[in-house]
């Protein structure tokens, strides 16, 4: 887990939670745009991600990125201002995995491209095959291209192809079974400000679901807004300015709402 703390007088915490196949070095961008706007930043590697990569196929339990992301917001509430998170992909579906069970002290939550429901799965006869063998190994088959357009948010001593999305039969089956139970469940997360961003170009998830869903929350605030022409990492996209003004724009509006006096 790492902190980087704010330039100047911090308005809140806020706490990443990223994707499955990545790790929290890919948000540098990010982290640096919320720093200079008075943010202080927490976040960390999922297990089995980043520096807890061992090089064999993702087999974590999901409880355990759970608690990893409770870790997180709970040394976020340490410090004495709002904590809001913000999370992206599988890691959107964790936090609200964990909404749907419990309250957390978050002032505020943005998602991006939730996993609630695959459009690109592994190939049907390696799917077939997991059923049987829950340790056997598959490749998602998730691609850089697939994720962003944006040449520079590649790493540069790899191929564009090269996303470590190797998993195995029980991990897949798993994360089918997240989604599933968290797309169709007619609980509603706890009553946060909600803002989620899809991509109208994603080629991950099936973002029709995910805006069927957010509609289904008992929220008194909540904002949608698809990016018509992006890919699934929003944050990570040629327009990603724009995607930041939007959730900046957001956070502040949250703050003010709880009597904070925000300065532009």
């Amino acid at each position: 887990m790492w902190k980087w703390e704010a330039d100047g007088q911090a308005k809140a915490v806020i706490v990443i939670v990223h994707n499955a196949y990545e790790d929290h070095q890919r948000y540098a961008w990010l982290i640096q745009k919320l720093r200079i706007s008075g943010f202080d930043l927490i976040t960390g590697d999922l297990p089995g991600h980043g520096a807890d990569d061992n090089g064999k196929p993702h087999d974590e339990p999901f409880e355990s990125y759970v608690e990893f992301a409770k870790k997180m917001i709970d040394a976020g509430l340490k410090e004495s201002v709002p904590v809001i998170v913000v999370a992206h992909g599988l890691g959107a579906t964790i936090m609200i995995h964990l909404l749907q069970r419990q309250r957390i002290e978050c002032a505020g939550l943005i998602i991006s491209s939730p996993w609630l429901s695959l459009i690109h799965h592994p190939p049907k006869f390696t799917s077939m095959l997991t059923r049987l063998a829950s340790s056997m190994k598959l490749d998602h088959g998730v691609t850089y291209d697939m994720l962003t357009k944006n040449p520079e948010e590649r790493p540069k001593t790899r191929i564009s192809s090269d996303v470590k999305s190797i998993v195995t039969g029980g991990w897949y089956k798993e994360l089918t079974s997240l989604m599933k139970g968290t797309l169709q469940t007619e609980k509603s997360i706890q009553d946060v400000p909600l803002l989620v961003h899809t991509g109208g170009e994603d080629q991950v998830t099936d973002t029709a679901e995910t805006k069927k869903w957010m509609k289904r929350q008992n929220l008194s605030e909540f904002q949608y807004k698809e990016w018509r022409y992006l890919y699934h990492d929003v944050y990570h996209e040629p327009e990603r300015e724009e995607v930041f003004l939007y959730t900046k724009s957001f956070i502040d509006n949250v703050l003010r709402s709880l009597g904070y006096v925000i300065e532009n």
